[in-house]
């Protein structure tokens, strides 16, 4: 890939460039975002208590492994793998003790060290020393990569392992990966010889992700097998590991089926030495005792297959450091579970299938191409990240952060691949692997609100996909553009109550002309069945097909403007989109008004008649849809849009604009709210050169009103952009939602600052996001959708805070300063 032959010769000047010299000896860049190592957290939140059963597990969060629609797993900064992602559309949480790193030293004068590297302490695996010390180190993130720097002062060895998967920008081949890299850094800071080893244990967890449930209480462990393998590569060097298999006749069928692979390489001064089985819910004794005695395991490789008992394995690499010596052991976990199902019993193979085949059968290749290309992806990722992390005109939080956020893109459940139509077939197509055909890519809003691309939220979520994964993005968009002529009559029940009808009501589950909500539910079949969202009649709602048009033009536009294949294809589905809104214009004046009820992605917070928010999302598509039909050479087209912009702005001013913001609407008791994300068509405008949606003196005096009111009169401005504030700066409570900050549209609202010249505002505005997460609350890596005044939060680990990216692609003028740190 020409990203990988490019971005090495840079990353030595660039990457290191600007880094401290405790940073560059460590590896870790200063924008990297830093916690001390298992250190709890004071005054930490928790789970919003009026929302029961939302997902709470807890600050301990690190940042996931794994690439786009492999599935996903993490490590904690107490060093406990426990966070999965493996099956798709499921999230579990259950620390797995035996799935460790452990560190052992030696001296010249005889004095060893032994300590597996978790803070905790399990009731499993008695004999091995746990209780690393808090806080004598730390873990550092900027994601795709992360640190563990480990700092014990019973040791005279430094070591810190990066550990990252292979996400690289504009690549559609190794990003889908289901690999996790390990480089060790392994530093003799004494005066004398010192021999080092690192071990790495791993459960054979094969028929662990086969339910929805949120823990292992339900895991499979029948005709498991752990297997030594070993292969002499081209250089010489030898990769050395297990494969964790399981007995079957041919090709893998269930999703819950495959293989699972760790490995090393053996080279002059490196040793590798494994145990292939060993009982993890045991004392663990016979792999700890030789390895605190002498850093080596004892190349046992035992051959049985369970019979209902879980089996681990382990291998140990070792090496010899002088004094002031350095050496870097890379260490590799791989997984090969190719297939994906969900609850009506749709399959599908992931993309990285392309690659190497279906039949899970290919842990062991996938781990030697991270043996093989390891560093190049490393090399890759930092290039990638420098030109972003090292610009210091912009604040080193914000920096970090960018990076960070987009951890939601691999770990929010996400699906890459295609249907899959026959079993018959061992492996993918060479023709395949050259395009993206066929497939489908897409993540969830959320696990506690598990639906796939929900379009009101990939409105603002997807701005990293669209920046460096641009034709992910278009799967998307495509497959929401199919769904514009879909009927589905089905009838479900209205969950939400309008404040006059009390009685159960039915909707339709998908209109034709309307844009569904999601793309579908895991438990049931997305991507067939979409719209499966029950809450509201969205079949109504205000919001969707105008972000829909918006994200065909933003993508056409962001992309280069030279994908009109894409345009092309999706125009007629966005003429129909925008014509199925004419019907909300009921008093002819140009401009759509809501009906009384929730119908916008605000969906507990009324609306009626005219309103700021998704009047402002129709100015802005009919503004798109102009450009799209001059684009497409559809004249006649572009001069009824331009002609109904005209006519729908000036109804806009007249009836919402107040003289300092535009109101919230003009028929709820909410009417003259200020609304935080009232400027959201012109955020977008300014995103994909869509121009004025209003006059820039009225976005400036809104924006300044919304700076002053929601958000530097909550909080002193420490906690992001309140959705909504009374006229006269009262904090309000009428509704769930008014009194909340949402993540994403608070960085929405940011861009939009950026995007008028206002950078202290912009930036200010979204440090109240950064604070609460990153050193208040404990919110890293499950980043929610809201918070209320408390900053308890509701929904974690959600998609819309990928919306920081777009403050990056917001047409902003040159900074005349740096901002604030």
């Amino acid at each position: 890939m020409r990203i990988l032959r490019l971005m090495p010769a840079m990353l030595t000047f660039v990457a290191l460039s600007s880094l401290s010299s405790a940073a560059q000896n460590e590896g870790i860049p200063e924008a990297a975002w830093r916690r001390p190592m298992g250190q709890p957290l004071e005054n930490a939140g928790g789970r919003k208590p009026a929302i029961a059963g939302m997902i709470d597990d807890g600050y301990w969060q690190g940042a996931p492994v794994g690439g786009f629609g492999a599935g996903t797993f993490s490590r904690s900064y107490r060093g406990n793998f426990e966070r999965w992602h493996i099956k798709a559309g499921i999230h579990k949480y259950q620390n797995v003790p035996a799935n460790q790193f452990s560190l052992f030293t030696k001296t010249e004068d005889g004095k060893t060290y032994a300590q597996a590297l978790s803070t905790d302490t399990p009731k499993a695996l008695s004999a091995w020393k746990w209780g690393y010390p808090v806080g004598a180190g730390e873990y550092a993130s900027l994601y795709p990569r992360s640190w563990f720097a480990y700092r014990d002062s019973a040791t005279p060895v430094e070591a810190t392992v990066e550990q990252f998967s292979p996400v690289l920008p504009g690549n559609y081949k190794e990003t889908s990966y289901p690999i996790a890299i390990y480089h060790w850094r392994l530093k003799n800071k004494g005066s004398q010889p010192v021999t080092a080893s690192v071990m790495f244990t791993w459960t054979n967890m094969v028929g662990w992700f086969r339910d929805g449930l949120r823990d292992f209480s339900n895991s499979l462990n029948m005709q498991n097998t752990n297997v030594y393998r070993q292969a002499k590569l081209a250089d010489g060097r030898m990769m050395k590991g297990i494969v964790f298999d399981r007995l079957r006749d041919g090709a893998v069928t269930e999703e819950w089926d495959g293989q699972f692979s760790i490995a090393s390489v053996e080279s002059p001064g490196v040793t590798v030495t494994y145990q292939t089985a060993f009982d993890p819910s045991g004392t663990g004794e016979e792999v700890w005792t030789p390895f605190r005695k002498t850093g080596e395991l004892e190349n046992l490789d035992v051959h049985f297959a369970s019979s209902g008992e879980p089996i681990a394995g382990g291998i140990a690499v070792k090496v010899e450091l002088k004094p002031g010596e350095e050496k870097i052991v890379p260490i590799v976990l791989s997984w090969d579970l190719p297939i994906i199902e969900f609850g009506a019993g749709r399959q599908w193979t992931r993309r990285y299938t392309d690659f190497f085949g279906r039949t899970g059968t290919n842990a062991w290749e996938i781990a030697k191409s991270g043996i093989l290309h390891g560093d190049g992806w490393e090399q890759a990722i930092a290039g990638w990240q420098a030109k972003y992390v090292n610009d210091a005109s912009k604040p080193a939080w914000y920096r970090g952060m960018l990076f960070n956020e987009m951890y939601i893109i691999a770990d929010g459940g996400a699906v890459w691949g295609r249907e899959l139509k026959s079993r018959s077939k061992a492996a993918s197509t060479a023709a395949h692997a050259q395009n993206l055909d066929g497939q489908t890519f897409s993540f969830l809003e959320c696990f506690d609100y598990p639906y796939y691309g929900t379009l009101d939220v990939l409105f603002y979520g997807s701005m990293p996909v669209i920046k460096f994964w641009p034709e992910l993005d278009k799967i998307s968009v495509n497959a929401f553009a199919d769904t514009v002529d879909q009927e589905n009559s089905t009838k479900y029940i209205w969950q939400w109550k309008t404040q006059e009808e009390k009685k159960p009501a039915f909707r339709q589950r998908k209109v034709k002309g309307s844009l569904p909500h999601d793309l579908g539910n895991p438990g049931e079949d997305p991507f067939a069945q979409v719209n499966q969202f029950s809450w509201q009649d969205t079949n109504r709602w205000k919001d969707l097909n105008t972000k829909f048009v918006l994200m065909v033009w933003r993508d056409f536009y962001l992309d280069g403007k030279k994908d009109t294949a894409f345009l092309r294809r999706n125009y007629p589905a966005a003429k129909k989109a925008m014509e199925y809104m004419v019907q909300f214009d009921t008093d002819g004046d140009g401009m759509i008004e809501n009906e009384g009820y929730p119908d916008q992605t605000y969906d507990t917070w009324v609306t009626r008649g005219e309103s700021a928010y998704s009047g402002g999302l129709y100015l802005a598509a009919l503004k798109a849809m102009h450009a799209m039909a001059q684009q497409v050479g559809d004249a006649p087209a572009a001069a009824d849009y331009e002609a109904r912009f005209k006519k729908g702005q000036q109804s806009y001013i007249k009836k919402l604009w107040n003289g300092s913001y535009f109101n919230y609407d003009i028929g709820s008791p909410y009417h003259d709210n200020v609304m935080a994300d009232q400027l959201a068509g012109q955020w977008y405008a300014h995103l994909s050169g869509l121009g004025d949606i209003v006059p820039r003196e009225m976005r400036i005096a809104a924006l300044k009103k919304i700076y002053a009111l929601n958000v530097m009169n909550f909080d002193g401005g420490n906690a992001g952009a309140l959705n909504g504030m009374g006229a006269d700066g009262s904090v309000l409570t009428a509704n769930e939602q008014i009194g909340e900050v949402w993540t994403g549209t608070t960085f929405a609202l940011a861009g939009e600052m950026l995007a008028e010249g206002l950078r202290e505002e912009g930036f200010q505005t979204a440090k109240g996001i950064y604070h609460v997460v990153y050193e208040d609350k404990g919110y890293w890596f499950r980043t929610p959708e809201a918070w209320d005044s408390t900053k308890m939060y509701r929904a974690s680990m959600y998609m819309r805070p990928a919306a920081i990216w777009s403050m990056e692609m917001v047409n902003a003028p040159a900074p005349s300063a740096p901002p604030g740190k």
